[in-house]
């Protein structure tokens, strides 16, 4: 099969998963083409059956203040299937990508080819950007008009069609987790670097946004440090940061909490922790949490979204409401105080995390598109119009 992705290229959840899965697809033969205005973060050298294709969109051209991305995106989108037979397009993250394949199938029916599309949802582009009246109507009809809908969880499903008029089937295909990349090695030297005196290790990963509310990680591991000595580890970067930089000297914690910034290699930081914190107040699905669960770490997170779909309350970690710090902090050392318990949720984190295993989701993927295309096969055409 021959398929063409649509994705943002930056370090979020979507562009992450959408990578990931492009990359697994070539792993098991298929050709996949990447179409994008930017080499996607985790898109490597080469690798056999992965081609990408840069859109440009003449930013240099005096008469746009923003330069029409869409419009050029919709024409590579009509160049690349054209002239590599691409058999179906997959678009991540329905802001603007649903619709910009919406427009490359119409120009392509003109010319007496239709190729089919899939649109997968990912959180913030329905529960954020989608829900703007700026956007809300034109999302709607193309997720209508898609010829397959997937979302990350059963949550962000129901979240769809709560806010927009959707007749479209949506199909709940799950976030997924590479056991190749994300897995507890011996690290203990590197451990020790970090937490020379044996403390625990807690760490936060996100793109720190508010919605994130790392301010919250930071008070309960205030809570938990005056307990017992443990470690912060702060992974990522975003507008709160400054904020809570700020807020951890006002603490007291400098010593004690690492901001990290942007890490290629998150998995080995996960490899060496003891606990990760999610308060979140909106999270899609908890794809973080997932890659610490696969590292046997276990999860204090916040019960909104799809992370009660990944996280199991008193299993796998622990379930609070948002804002609720005092509780998250008495799980956390609930957790973190005896080394049997800890085990037993490692045990289950992992345990967990291998029914999302992309060699378990990848064959999801494939039966869909497979559908899809058999679907569309005697689909009608649309009318052609003479110019």
């Amino acid at each position: 099969m021959k398929i063409g992705v649509v994705c943002y290229p930056t370090y979020g959840g979507s562009g992450v998963l959408a990578t990931e899965l492009g990359l697994g697809l070539a792993r098991k033969g298929h050709e996949v083409h990447f179409i994008t205005y930017r080499r996607p973060a985790r898109l490597g050298g080469f690798q056999a059956n992965v081609f990408y294709h840069e859109v440009d969109s003449g930013s240099d051209y005096p008469l746009f203040e923003f330069a029409p991305y869409e419009t050029a995106l919709a024409s590579k989108l009509v160049d690349v299937i054209e002239h590599h037979g691409i058999d179906l397009l997959h678009v991540h993250y329905a802001v603007p990508h649903a619709s910009v394949a919406y427009m490359a199938r119409k120009i392509l029916i003109s010319r007496g080819k239709y190729v089919p599309f899939v649109t997968t949802l990912h959180g913030t582009d329905i529960t954020l950007v989608g829900t703007h009246p700026a956007y809300a109507p034109t999302i709607t009809f193309a997720i209508n008009k898609s010829d397959g809908v997937t979302a990350v969880s059963k949550s962000l499903r129901e979240d769809t069609l709560a806010n927009f008029d959707i007749c479209n089937p949506i199909e709940v295909i799950y976030n997924f987790i590479d056991f190749n990349r994300f897995h507890r090695d011996n690290k203990d030297h590197f451990k020790a670097a970090i937490a020379p005196n044996g403390e625990r290790i807690l760490i936060h990963v996100s793109n720190f946004r508010p919605v994130k509310r790392v301010d919250d990680v930071i008070y309960i591991f205030k809570i938990v440090n005056d307990e017992i000595p443990s470690k912060l580890l702060l992974i990522g970067d975003g507008p709160e940061r400054s904020r809570c930089e700020e807020l951890s000297r006002k603490l007291g914690l400098s010593q004690d909490i690492r901001f990290l910034g942007k890490q290629d290699a998150v998995e080995e930081l996960l490899a060496v922790s003891d606990l990760f914190l999610l308060p979140s107040a909106s999270e899609s699905f908890g794809l973080a949490a997932l890659e610490a669960m696969a590292c046997q770490v276990p999860v204090i997170s916040s019960d909104v979204g799809g992370i009660p779909e990944v996280n199991i309350d008193g299993q796998t970690g622990y379930l609070s409401g948002i804002g609720m710090v005092d509780k998250m902090a008495e799980d956390a050392l609930r957790i973190l105080k005896d080394d049997t318990i800890l085990s037993r949720f490692r045990a289950a984190a992992l345990a967990q995390a291998a029914r999302f295993d992309i060699e378990e989701i990848i064959p999801k993927y494939e039966a869909y598109y497979q559908e899809v295309i058999d679907r569309t096969k005697v689909k009608p055409e649309e009318p052609v119009f003479d110019c």
